[in-house]
C-alpha cells in the first residue's frame, strides 16, 4: 500500500450496535463502511442528483480503504489476505440513476491496485433509496486470509 501512496485510515467507530469486522474461520467479514475521512462524511445525498457519479466512485474507493482498515484491525495485517472474495456496494441513488456498477468500480479498482490478482472478486452493486447518515455509498468486504 505504501508503494501506492495509500495509508490505512483509523477504523471508523460504529454508528449503531455492531462491530467493524468479524472473523469466522479463515474469512473476515466487514460491516458496511461509509466513506468517512477523518471522522466525517465528505458528502451526503443521492448519486445522480446532488452527488456526481465520479465523486461517488471516489467515495466508494474511500469506503474500501475503510473496510480494509476494519479487516486489518481483526487479522493484524493485510499481508495475511489470500483472496478478496466478495464486494457488496450500495449506492444511494436518484430514481433515474442506473450507474451503480461504475460507482462501485471505485472500490473494486482499489482492491485490484492493492492486491493484484488476488483482488479479483465477486460483486454486487445495488441502488438503494437511502443509506445511514445520508451517505452516498457504502461498501462491505469478505476477505480470505491465512
Amino acid at each position: 500500500m505504501a508503494e501506492l501512496g495509500l495509508e490505512l485510515p483509523t477504523v471508523a467507530a460504529p454508528v449503531a450496535a455492531y462491530v467493524p469486522a468479524v472473523v469466522s474461520g479463515n474469512h473476515v467479514f466487514t460491516s458496511g463502511q461509509l466513506p468517512f475521512v477523518d471522522g466525517a462524511l465528505p458528502a451526503t445525498g443521492k448519486v445522480g442528483a446532488s452527488v456526481t457519479a465520479e465523486d461517488a466512485k471516489g467515495y466508494a474507493r474511500q469506503c474500501a480503504l475503510n473496510a480494509l482498515a476494519a479487516a486489518a484491525s481483526v487479522i493484524g495485517s493485510l499481508d495475511r489476505v489470500t483472496r478478496v472474495v466478495k464486494v457488496v456496494g450500495f449506492v444511494s441513488s436518484d430514481p433515474a440513476f442506473t450507474g451503480q456498477p461504475g460507482v462501485i468500480n471505485g472500490a473494486s479498482e482499489l482492491l485490484g491496485e492493492v492486491f493484484g490478482e488476488i483482488g479479483q472478486h465477486a460483486r454486487s452493486a445495488v441502488g438503494v433509496a437511502v443509506l445511514p447518515l445520508d451517505s452516498p455509498v457504502e461498501v462491505e468486504l469478505i476477505l480470505e486470509f491465512a
